[in-house]
């Protein structure tokens, strides 16, 4: 299987064009369910060596999915199932197996949740608390308003070069998931960060705003990651005194939010934020759907 694991990953990159992260989480699952097999009393010894996909049945994942109940969330499972489900099906398409073991098992049922976000007035003390006196601070301000301005995924964010920004006509255009490309409003205030940062950045660094490079830099001045971006809130949200954790993800989750609250067509948004199915941006509206019945609770005589 592992030559068949290697040949299925290859063909998202190529084929599908999904993204090093994707791909990645993908191998990941698929290496943790054959070392599952590979310890497990379905195989005896000999075929531990070399499983072969054909020898993969409904009951083997079943037992897979019971041993991952120990250990996961249910949305975890769902997405390790899919992933086999996903290769079983890419392995039938080339004639390798003939039939998917994983094709009719149920996926676990998931509760909604509603997405993290922040009100509007933790928005702007979060964004207002960014001390804007060092280099650091200017450029921790300009991500953090181009996240919030934007809504695009912190991923999308650490990837921009200077040239994907247009000041003069206040957009930016962005590059996700499998490589789509789209074009991007972003705010003034957002963009004057971004020019307060990048100039300080040539008067310190002689980095010129004319030379295309990443728009966002480490203290090396290579481009910063994502890890990195997030550690970088985590403890700006903390030094303004926000209780919750607040990670970019709640930010581009803060950005829907107080669109939809503001009476943005839920079409525009889910343009916005680059989703595929606008079932995905639905999940937004939960949130001011609760909102609505909390006030209607509180305010309506008979309710």
């Amino acid at each position: 299987m592992k030559k068949m694991i290697k040949s299925f990953i290859e063909s998202l990159s190529f084929e599908k064009g999904y993204s090093k992260n994707t791909s990645r989480a993908y191998q990941h699952d698929l290496e943790e369910f054959t070392c599952f097999l590979a310890q497990s009393q379905y195989l005896k010894e000999r075929e531990k060596d070399k499983i072969e996909a054909d020898k993969v049945n409904t009951l083997m994942i079943r037992g897979y999915l019971g041993f991952l109940h120990k250990k996961n969330k249910k949305v975890t499972i769902a997405r390790k199932l899919s992933s086999l489900r996903s290769f079983f099906r890419y392995l039938v398409k080339k004639s390798l197996i003939t039939d998917n073991p994983a094709e009719l098992i149920v996926s676990p049922k998931q509760g909604k949740t509603i997405p993290v976000y922040l009100t509007v007035d933790d928005a702007f003390r979060l964004l207002d608390s960014i001390k804007t006196d060092t280099l650091a601070g200017l450029r921790n301000s300009a991500i953090y308003e181009s996240l919030y301005s934007s809504g695009i995924r912190v991923s999308e964010l650490a990837g921009l070069d200077l040239t994907a920004v247009d000041f003069t006509n206040r957009v930016i255009r962005v590059f996700g998931k499998g490589s789509r490309e789209r074009i991007v409003p972003i705010g003034k205030k957002a963009l004057n960060a971004i020019k307060d940062y990048r100039k300080r950045l040539c008067l310190e660094k002689n980095i010129k705003t004319d030379v295309d490079g990443p728009l966002f830099l480490n203290k090396n001045n290579g481009r910063l990651t994502t890890r990195s971006i997030g550690r970088i809130l985590d403890k700006v949200a903390k030094e303004c005194g926000l209780l919750m954790p607040v990670s970019p993800h709640a930010l581009r989750h803060s950005f829907a939010t107080h669109m939809l609250d503001a009476g943005a067509d839920l079409r525009v948004v889910q343009e916005l934020l680059g989703h595929k199915s606008l079932s995905t941006t639905q999940k937004y509206t939960h949130v001011s759907i609760d909102r609505l019945m909390e006030t209607y609770d509180k305010a309506h005589p008979r309710s």
